[in-house]
């Protein structure tokens, strides 16, 4: 049983990873690939981690995922906040109609 659950958990992840990377391709502008990206890329890497701690089930491995999981809710946003301010910052520059 435990065995389906890690297989639903790594299939629901690696899905989401393949939206994110289709998302990063297809979408037409950057702040929209930076949502697909953070959003999807997150969760997807969440959903891994947690089909990887059911997996081994120790408690280093546990502490591990738990740790790798609070990093990547701690960073992912802080990250696609600066790239987006970044973009913001660039595109003001570049806009000939604000006299820059």
């Amino acid at each position: 049983m435990i065995d389906v659950l890690v297989g639903l958990f790594l299939l629901a992840g690696a899905a989401f990873v393949l939206i994110a990377a289709i998302g990063i391709v297809r979408l037409p502008d950057l702040l929209t690939r930076m949502h697909a990206s953070t959003k999807a890329g997150t969760l997807g890497a969440l959903l891994v981690l947690v089909g990887l701690a059911f997996h081994q089930g120790t408690g280093e491995v546990v502490s591990k995922a738990v740790a790798t999981a609070l990093f990547l809710l701690l960073t992912a946003p802080i990250a696609a906040h600066m790239i987006g301010r970044a973009h913001a910052r660039v595109m003001q520059k570049l806009n000939p109609k604000s006299g820059s």
